[in-house]
């Protein structure tokens, strides 16, 4: 091999790793457009099959939203139901249970039997300084990473608390990766009427939601991709 032919190879060889980065690169931008374009559509199902639903709760009026839009829902439909609150908030699993309680099928088995409550780590506290935020941050996502693994839901609803995101960020990523299709529904809290929440805006921003519904018309005209469903309350 002369002289020209050895600086040739090594000036290939020196750009196979641009080369193998670029690919994968383009690999996953393709993907996650393809993940972006099919989350858009309305979900299709070929047999009407129970959908493992995965409900996210949160403090103050989500969680009483939460259950309200449960209520109109057709129950046999979205089994068996997984509820997840932030550690601190014990109330919300309380009112969950509570609603499962009160639902009795026709042979007289309560419902309850078939779902379950989990706690998950907040990202960040009421009045917790953003420095020390990052550090939760990560425990939240690497706890939303182990439940979503363990849950592997269908559906996720979720209408605007903040633990919804590390979840819903980790959904999106299987979605990618293609371990598990989670469609994610968000429904804006209806005390939103200006503009959406941080966690709404995100998910819509970054377009993880499948569909995202908001409450009042001026919301939707100011978020076009947003779908306006009327008050649920």
């Amino acid at each position: 091999m002369g002289k020209g032919d050895g600086c040739c190879f090594s000036a290939i060889m020196s750009n196979v790793p641009i080369l193998l980065i670029t690919i994968t690169v383009t690999i996953i931008v393709i993907r996650v457009l393809y993940v972006i374009y099919w989350s858009s559509k309305p979900l299709r199902t070929t047999s009407p099959q129970p959908v493992s639903t995965l409900v996210v709760l949160g403090s103050g009026g989500h969680t009483a939203e939460m259950l309200n839009l449960l209520s109109v829902l057709q129950k046999d439909r979205f089994t068996p139901r997984f509820y997840i609150a932030a550690a601190t908030d014990n109330m919300s699993l309380q009112k969950a249970l509570s609603f499962e309680n009160s639902l009795v099928d026709m042979s007289g088995v309560e419902v309850v039997e078939t779902t379950q409550f989990k706690q998950i780590y907040r990202s960040r506290e009421v009045g917790q300084s953003y420095l020390t935020s990052v550090g939760t941050t990560i425990i939240a996502m690497a706890h939303a990473l182990w439940l979503m693994i363990k849950i592997r839901p269908q559906v996720i609803l979720c209408n605007g608390p903040g633990t919804c995101i590390p979840l819903c960020v980790i959904a999106f990523i299987f979605k990618v990766v293609g371990i598990r299709w989670s469609s994610i529904f968000y429904v804006e809290s209806i005390a939103r009427v200006r503009r959406l929440s941080l966690s709404g805006l995100l998910l819509y921003k970054l377009r993880m939601a499948d569909q995202l519904f908001v409450q009042w018309p001026q919301l939707q005209r100011k978020y076009p991709r947003a779908h306006y469903v009327g008050c649920l309350m």
